[in-house]
């Protein structure tokens, strides 16, 4: 079986046009008064209900949409909508071919010429009628030609309802949850979704003239989705205000109702609207008539075999799709909706790329505040420093204050260690040196320390240079202090000499 993630009403437009039944007016006591046409039937209209069970048949229909097609290979089209509600479900018998025939007449001699057709033709009275039998079966089973077995008898005409017809599978489309209250209305338009975007407010003034200009009426668009063949799917509602500062809905079924009347359908298709299904879910009388009835040409196997198979039976509802042409319409849709979900799927990711630059820009304020927090913390313990120095002035240290000088020493003894702190500071400056080196070879490269890190770096090649200076001036007075002594031995022994002789 196939499975498509489509509404019900797309694939079965008839579904929701009352059934069968005349148009509900609005309720007591409401000013929207809108006249129910007569005699409307399903969604189309007093249909015909053919063999298949559903209004129109099977691609015998003629289009409604104006480009969405006919029959079941339309969806859009008079094809595979709810008809057989307006009449008695066919009784599922199980008897083979021929137990159908305490059937009505013509249903019977239908079956009988068909059988007839496909088994045994009388036409020529020789062996080339088998060779004939076996054609109408290919026919038959192609769902397209005439069968001929009789000269007296007219041919029997082979369509894709046939239940001989082997191009048949059943798909699943998605039940609408939508109440009639809520008053969802789809009108199908024969035109671009940018078109449709771009005039949506005189849109929904065209729409609001079409209801009469009533000033208690006010039409809102629920939502806008493409459609394949260049159309546009507009879910409407009608809200009523009354004189107290109440509001409520139009129910789906009045609105409808009101469309379909033949001067207001006329409007209608002059701002280019192709179809009007109201969006309301199955009643559970319903669901369960068409459930437990397999369509005609569909073999009640199958439909059981559906029925079992449905993947989610609370959301899902078999539906059976015949010829290619329902095939093409069904891969037309789910391409359009692969297309929106990838088209939400890209707005998602420019969204996350955004969030990303967006946190990165967070991440790195908040490294540049820890940054200026720490320097204020530098800066508030300067202050405190300075301020306790000023207090403690003129007392003796105490045991508390000797301690936490002792801890400060082997501080800054580990600070001041070769192995540690230092020579990582010296292998930084290595990695400086040679980053310029190679900035100097390649001028075209720039490299940059941080403000605080090269504060840092200068304090301390500062504290070094100081160190130096310092030792070199120690030096300096030890050779100094050897030389005066130099000078004061030499100065002896020229002494110990001259009194020697």
């Amino acid at each position: 079986s196939t499975f498509s993630n489509l509404p019900v009403w797309f694939v079965l437009p008839g579904a929701f046009g009352g059934f069968g039944t005349t148009a509900t007016t609005a309720a007591t006591g409401s000013t929207f008064s809108f006249a129910a046409p007569t005699n409307t039937g399903g969604l189309f209209g007093n249909t015909q209900n053919k063999g298949f069970g559903f209004s129109s048949g099977f691609g015998a229909g003629t289009t409604v949409g104006g480009g969405l097609g006919t029959g079941l290979g339309t969806g859009l089209g008079t094809g595979l909508g709810f008809g057989g509600f307006n009449t008695q479900p066919q009784q599922q018998t199980s008897g083979g071919l021929f137990s159908q025939l305490t059937q009505a007449p013509a249903q019977s001699n239908q079956l009988i010429n068909t059988a007839s057709a496909l088994s045994a033709p009388t036409l020529l009275g020789d062996e080339r009628d088998a060779i004939l039998a076996k054609w109408n079966q290919l026919q038959a089973f192609w769902g397209t030609g005439k069968g001929y077995f009789n000269n007296s008898i007219p041919p029997v005409e082979f369509t894709q309802e046939n239940p001989f017809c082997r191009f048949k599978a059943v798909g699943y489309s998605l039940i609408q949850g939508s109440k009639d209250e809520d008053g969802l209305v789809v009108l199908a338009f024969n035109k671009k979704e940018v078109d449709v975007r771009g005039q949506q407010q005189q849109l929904v003034e065209s729409l609001h003239k079409v209801l009469g200009g009533h000033q208690t009426l006010c039409v809102n668009v629920e939502g806008v989705k493409a459609l394949p063949d260049n159309q546009t799917e507009v879910i409407v509602y009608v809200v009523e205000r009354s004189p107290n500062g109440t509001s409520k809905r139009i129910p789906a079924t009045t609105l409808y109702s009101y469309m379909e009347q033949v001067n207001v359908k006329n409007q209608l298709l002059q701002l280019g609207v192709v179809l009007t299904v109201t969006r309301t879910e199955l009643s559970p009388a319903q669901l369960k008539q068409l459930l437990q009835n397999a369509p005609a040409g569909v073999d009640p196997i199958i439909w059981e075999q559906a029925k079992v198979d449905n993947p989610e039976p609370e959301k899902l509802i078999p539906v059976p799709m015949v010829g290619f042409k329902e095939l093409i319409r069904r891969l037309k849709i789910q391409d359009q909706m692969t297309k929106q979900h990838q088209t939400r799927v890209d707005i998602i990711s420019d969204d996350i790329s955004e969030l990303q630059k967006n946190q990165a820009t967070t991440v790195a304020k908040i490294a540049q505040y820890k940054r200026k927090l720490m320097d204020l913390s530098h800066r508030v313990l300067q202050v405190l420093i300075k301020q306790e120095i000023q207090r403690k002035s003129g007392y003796a240290i105490q045991v508390d204050e000797e301690h936490l000088r002792v801890q400060l020493d082997t501080i800054q003894s580990e600070l001041n260690a070769p192995t540690q702190f230092k020579g990582r500071l010296n292998e930084l400056m290595s990695q400086i040196r040679m980053q310029n080196h190679f900035g100097a070879v390649r001028s075209e490269e720039r490299y940059s320390v941080d403000t605080d890190l090269l504060r840092e770096i200068k304090q301390h090649l500062k504290q070094q240079q100081e160190g130096l200076s310092h030792l070199i001036s120690v030096i300096k007075d030890d050779l100094d202090d050897i030389k005066l002594i130099e000078h004061g031995l030499h100065d002896g022994v020229h002494i110990r000499g001259g009194m020697l002789s």
